[in-house]
């Protein structure tokens, strides 16, 4: 919508010629003048209630100049109000608004309170016909200014801005009707309660409540009806711990006997979807039936304190439902992420994931913010949080609409909870709510927020709570409202001592999906499992099948010569050596597990080529730049293939992956960096989800990650995925971690991931010039034959018993060692091979051992000493007595200097045979 105040000026004329344009298309003019003028149109034939020509002075409209230019101030006047009334609007329950320079006043318009009584046909546009000024600022102010308001105009789409001026002019000021008064006053009392009991029985304990902030809970319950109302069948919500328990009681279904035992320590892992977490920070999940009769699966996923960490995960998570239960139907999955004030304006992973939210690989049909503004950050103030004016100004990159509404008044929190939802329903699209409310005790309950807010905490220890609040208003309006109120109030206060009195409560009923019954088919793992791997060979009938699938190029597609020459080399490879190089085993890995009827999805920053120009999944015509995916012909009822170029993202990327990966165990899902060093913008979703998750919350997940890793002289932000970071975080079988150097290898690595009777996240340190390495080619026979090997013994040692030293290495490193020992013919020293670092290979190894009895070991490795896995195997391979090889300390990954770089690598490799 156009700010039009650059004519405030302009000669009637120019308006004049606007309105003759109108007059012959309508067309050719804004739409937003097309409402103005239509208010004139009686005007033109009707001059003081009678037809006649217009007199002197006055234009072609019927109306003197000085009235036209009034009837523009009054237009401009509501289009201000449309746009800034959220600025003035009541929407703090507890403080004066700051003011934000909405310059509104008449004056600003051309208009002075002589205006008052003169109507105008501008009333027209918000429905009032001709009417006097002072109506019309009545109207708007009541619409726009009042515990209700909305930021919308910068959205470009006029059906979305006509279709939220309907709704905010005309669906906002309907009353609720008495069932839904009662619902609404039952959610409050139900979330007023939850807390009452909690601060009644474990008094002092952390439970970051929900008081003053219990509107909440209707406002939930309202979104979730709504949507079921409009075809959503599940809800998957986020969200910090500020209300948590009383979203899982009061939402959820989660009753209070289950709360208690988490209070007590008591709770039993598998109700919980986890015990190695505090109580404030676990999932749960129910099938809620709405008043109406719909069922509503509703999902809430565990988050650590890292508040904004889960926003990517609950979105990977809808898009993986969306994409297995409802065939990407997205309106039938509801995301819905419920934000604190300061984090929602702190925190990076909020603007990353707004920013996915229209991209193809990423999209989910719009999410729900709904926003918890307890005008506070621990104790930082909100001026001193951001320096937007709202919380939610991240809305308007996307064109998301927000409003913002009062949290007393839980009506027309509600109200606007509804009309979001249809929205979502309506458009595809994000859309935010900033409940403006407060808290009613500091951080936690043991804390003391008069330390750091004694004016703001006055205020509100007086201040009642939004269920008081309600219940006054209902019996205010007499007759059926005050009965309602009255009704719930007696059984607000029976139901609170039936919690008291631990009353038992039955659990909702629950239906499990496909995606669950899959992963309930699924075990632990236990030690036994990792001592070698599983077998995951294919057939050479298949591997001869899937090769040609992947190698053949649909008829009438013209390839870029150079990827076309690419692809017959492969061919050539294959048809004359029997040989396949990294990609082609890669994409084999792929193909197999499509073949199956498996999916597989990967993303990442430039994917679909690869980095290192190595991949090709999908090809780009050379005439008209048509997308052909080499893996979209592996069969009639092969998995989809699911590959996206990411935004230049990490954190929220990585995080929309792992929740992709942990809603379904029969996809497989892969996350690849540009450089592996680049991990670290997402190392918040590395230590709080994937290397942690199954310890805390049970959550197991397949997810890969493929780093790029090695020392080839790139300088310090190019050469290392810090994998001592990664080695530092295993423990209890939690992940594994890979350096594949063969297309074989990482074939049989990908496959494992799927063959597995459970589920662990893979990082595999992936090569970058080695992706072209003749030596990382292998023949079909290790495809056909066996899975994969955690340890490779050296091919080129014929005698075991003439080895006298054993260098023990991983990844690109083998590579500079073997090439030195087959130089010089070095038969007394062997190379191994550690294919996968954690869980170690211990059986592995200490057969080699046996093999090459009397040799001296050492650990060869590129990084500095400080780094790579020479700290975590000097604590975890006691076993063996050996020597480390290595990079000087460094506080830096690696140098700069390409020439130092060079002598540096020299040196390790002279040092490993000469030592």
């Amino acid at each position: 919508m156009k700010d039009f105040s650059f004519v405030t000026n302009s000669h009637p004329a120019y308006i004049e010629s606007l309105y003759n344009a109108y007059r012959e298309d309508p067309a050719s003019v804004d739409p937003e003048w097309i409402k103005f003028f239509e208010g004139f149109d009686f005007a033109v034939s009707n001059v003081n209630g009678k037809a006649g020509a217009a007199a002197t002075g006055t234009t072609a409209l019927g109306v003197s100049n000085e009235q036209l230019t009034k009837e523009l101030g009054v237009y401009r006047l509501i289009q201000a109000y449309r746009k800034k009334g959220h600025l003035i609007a009541k929407t703090n329950p507890i403080r004066e608004r700051k003011d934000r320079q909405a310059n509104l006043d008449l004056a600003h318009f051309g208009l002075t309170d002589a205006d008052l009584k003169t109507e105008f046909f501008a009333g027209q546009i918000v429905g009032l016909g001709k009417a006097p000024l002072e109506k019309i600022v009545q109207h708007v102010k009541e619409i726009y200014a009042g515990k209700v308001g909305i930021e919308f105009t910068y959205i470009n789409d006029l059906k979305k801005i006509e279709w939220l001026q309907k709704e905010m002019e005309t669906t906002l000021r309907k009353p609720l009707a008495a069932d839904q008064k009662k619902r609404v006053l039952t959610k409050l009392n139900q979330g007023v309660m939850f807390e009452q009991f909690l601060h009644t029985k474990y008094i002092g304990q952390k439970r970051f409540s929900l008081e003053g902030g219990e509107t909440t809970i209707p406002a939930l319950d309202a979104m979730i009806n709504t949507a079921a109302e409009y075809g959503v069948k599940e809800a998957v919500i986020g969200m910090a711990h500020r209300g948590r328990l009383n979203v899982l009681a009061n939402i959820l279904g989660k009753t209070y006997e289950q709360i208690f035992s988490e209070f007590e320590g008591t709770a039993i892992p598998d109700t919980t979807m986890g015990s190695g977490d505090v109580k404030y920070h676990l999932g749960f999940r129910a099938s809620i039936q709405t008043p109406a009769g719909k069922e509503v699966n509703v999902q809430l996923t565990p988050n650590p304190s890292h508040l904004e960490v889960v926003d990517p995960v609950v979105v990977g998570f809808a898009r993986s439902k969306a994409d297995v239960i409802y065939n990407s139907d997205y309106d039938q999955i509801l995301p819905i992420l419920l934000h604190g004030d300061a984090a929602i304006a702190g925190q990076g992973v909020v603007y990353e994931v707004a920013q996915m939210s229209k991209l193809r690989g990423y999209y989910t049909g719009g999410t729900m913010h709904f926003v918890i503004n307890n005008q506070i950050g621990f104790t930082t103030d909100f001026e001193d949080a951001r320096s937007s004016d709202y919380c939610t100004s991240v809305a308007s990159i996307v064109q998301a609409p927000v409003f913002h509404v009062n949290g007393d008044d839980v009506e027309a929190t509600v109200k606007v909870a509804e009309i979001a939802t249809r929205y979502r329903q309506e458009f595809n699209s994000d859309i935010y709510i900033d409940m403006v409310c407060y808290r009613k005790h500091g951080h936690n309950e043991g804390d003391d927020p008069k330390f750091t807010q004694p004016k703001l905490y006055e205020a509100i220890e007086k201040h009642p709570n939004p269920r008081e609040i309600y219940s006054r208003e209902l019996i205010a309006n007499g007759d059926v409202d005050a009965a309602i109120a009255q009704e719930m109030e007696k059984a607000f206060w029976k139901d609170l001592q039936e919690r008291l009195d631990n009353v038992k409560q039955h659990p909702l009923p629950y239906k499990y999906q496909a995606p669950e019954v899959w992963w309930q088919e699924l075990r632990k793992s236990t030690p036994e499992d990792f001592v070698k791997s599983p077998d995951t060979a294919i057939s050479k009938a298949d591997l001869d099948k899937l090769f040609a699938d992947i190698m053949a190029i649909p008829e009438g597609f013209k390839t870029l010569r150079k990827v076309d020459k690419l692809l017959k080399d492969k061919q050539k490879l294959f048809a004359e050596q029997g040989l396949l190089d990294w990609a082609s085993g890669e994409l084999l890995a792929y193909a197999s597990i499509l073949q199956s009827g498996k999916d597989v999805r990967l993303s990442g920053q430039d994917v679909k080529r690869g980095t290192f120009s190595h991949r090709h999944a999908v090809l780009r015509s050379e005439e008209n730049d048509e997308e052909y995916s080499r893996l979209s012909r592996i069969g009639d009822n092969q998995g989809k293939f699911r590959i996206y170029n990411s935004l230049l993202s990490e954190f929220a990327v990585l995080g929309f992956e792992y929740g992709y990966s942990i809603a379904t165990p029969n996809a497989l899902t892969i996350w690849e960096a540009q450089f592996g060093d680049f991990m670290n913008g997402a190392q918040t979703l590395i230590d709080q989800f994937i290397t942690s998750a199954e310890t805390k919350w049970q959550k197991q997940s397949g997810l890969v990650m493929l780093l790029p890793h090695g020392y080839e002289g790139q300088g310090p932000e190019h050469s290392s995925a810090r994998l001592e970071r990664f080695l530092q975080q295993c423990a209890e079988y939690n992940i594994f971690i890979t350096n594949c150097t063969t297309s074989a290898s990482f074939f049989h690595a990908l496959r494992r991931q799927l063959a597995l009777p459970f589920r662990k996240p893979m990082i595999n340190f992936s090569p970058k010039a080695n992706l072209r390495h003749v030596r990382s080619y292998s023949p079909v026979t290790d495809f056909t034959q066996g899975g994969f090997k955690e340890v490779l013994d050296d091919p080129f040692i014929t005698e075991p018993a003439r080895v006298k030293k054993v260098l023990l290495c991983t990844g690109k490193m083998y590579f500079d060692l073997s090439e030195k020992q087959m130089k010089e013919d070095r038969k007394d020293v062997a190379v191994v091979r550690l294919e996968q670092l954690y869980p170690l290979p211990i059986a592995q190894l200490e057969a080699i051992q046996q093999k090459y009895k009397g040799a001296t070991w050492f650990w060869v490795q590129e990084e500095p000493l400080n780094m790579g896995a020479a700290g975590f195997l000097q604590m975890n391979l006691k076993q063996f007595n050996y020597g480390v090889i290595s990079r000087n300390p460094s506080a830096a990954t690696a140098t700069g200097y390409g020439k130092v770089h060079a002598q540096e690598q020299q040196e390790i490799i002279d040092t490993a045979f000469n030592i």
